[in-house]
């Protein structure tokens, strides 16, 4: 009785581990959850004046308010456009399944990293994306020769090259550099997703990547979950002028538009100068949860597992060692109430791939995050001895 696709359609582990952390005694590696501390709260005084026209149905694209100033924001890191091609999105999950409907459908080559952001996987893989993945290992970097539309005659290229998610890793701009070159000399669309390019804790990042392109069409998409609140639901796409119109038709036939009061809200933020000094307010807080954990990772594990310093971003991406089952330590990690993200979930069907952990440090306290790896180590520490 369903659509065919339906067969295709995935589970998403961390939603469903997500559920199970709302208990309070569970401490969280899991998801990437802004600290509560760190969501903003508007002062009433910004917010007041709301304009009637918010409560009435609006524009697919967006308020012209807020695209202008997302544009301006766009252009004050590299990236030119206008804010024609910027469209205002129910959280960056919506333009993923927007682009997914535009590019993809059954037995299409998809390029992505190898991990990758587990949700784009699940959006491209129900529409029939063929997986073509590329190594990124945060030790090495990635792994150019797998890097190009030609090759795989592929359609689309899907990045995440600033903090990504999982592993962390920044591309250098040289890297940016070369990567544009290889994707410039194809014919497919290149995709970047950048929500944590804000969250920098050792410098900022290097200019986009498609702001290196000279050929290639794309689409570049952030968010204000991590840096405001992920309850307002907003984020953005700019997008190549070829797709700014297919994409707002798609969007038209998916939503009509997304929330005006998130956007006025947003906008505000923006023009009064707010977001910048939020962001800046919490990096501190963050960069110290982020040091603890580093910290307990030595403390606990010793050189049992490998990982880097992420430079930015909310999570760690840990090596587990030989022998050590990632599904299995996350189902005994719930059971001593932590949670964890084995890193399975972050590859295509038919990568390689050896046992990874994604761990959060945003969420927990600095007390917490020693804690829960404490009881992390002992279970890694119990399967070590039973494979021995």
């Amino acid at each position: 009785m369903f659509a065919e696709r339906i067969t295709r359609l995935t589970p998403s582990l961390v939603r469903e581990i997500l559920a199970v952390t709302q208990r309070p005694e569970v401490i969280s590696f899991a998801g990437g959850l802004p600290a509560e501390d760190a969501l903003f709260r508007p002062d009433p005084a910004l917010i007041q004046g709301i304009p009637d026209g918010v409560w009435q149905y609006g524009q697919s694209e967006g308020e012209w308010r807020l695209r202008e100033l997302v544009a301006a924001r766009a252009a004050a890191m590299g990236l030119a456009c206008s804010a024609e091609q910027v469209l205002i999105l129910n959280g960056s999950q919506q333009g993923i399944d927007l682009v997914a409907k535009l590019m993809v459908e059954p037995g299409t080559p998809v390029l992505v990293e190898a991990p990758a952001y587990l949700a784009a996987l699940q959006a491209f893989g129900l529409f029939g994306a063929e997986f073509q993945p590329f190594t990124v290992d945060p030790a090495t970097g990635p792994d150019w020769s797998g890097l190009g539309f030609a090759a795989h005659r592929a359609r689309l290229c899907y990045l995440t090259p600033t903090f990504q998610n999982p592993s962390g890793y920044c591309y250098s701009a040289a890297e940016r550099d070369r990567a544009a070159t290889l994707l410039d000399a194809g014919q497919g669309v290149v995709f970047e997703d950048d929500p944590y390019r804000d969250l920098a804790y050792d410098g900022a990042a290097p200019t986009p990547l498609v702001a290196r392109l000279d050929r290639a069409r794309w689409v570049y998409q952030g968010s204000f979950s991590k840096t405001l609140a992920p309850g307002l639901r907003l984020g953005y796409l700019i997008a190549h002028p070829e797709l700014v119109v297919p994409l707002t038709r798609l969007k038209q036939a998916a939503d009509l538009h997304s929330n005006r009061l998130s956007q006025h809200i947003v906008a505000s933020v923006l023009e009064a100068g707010v977001l910048d000094a939020h962001v800046a307010g919490n990096l501190p807080g963050y960069r110290a949860r982020r040091d603890a954990m580093a910290a307990s990772l030595a403390r606990h594990f010793g050189d049992t597992v490998r990982w880097a310093v992420p430079a930015g971003g909310l999570f760690f991406w840990v090596k587990l060692p030989q022998g050590v089952d990632s599904m299995a330590l996350m189902r005994a990690a719930l059971a001593e109430d932590v949670a964890v993200m084995p890193g399975v979930a972050f590859y295509p069907t038919g990568a390689q791939q050896e046992g990874w952990l994604r761990l959060n440090f945003s969420h927990a306290s600095a007390a917490r995050i020693d804690e829960g790896l404490a009881k992390l180590a002992a279970l890694v520490d119990l399967q070590l001895r039973q494979v021995a």
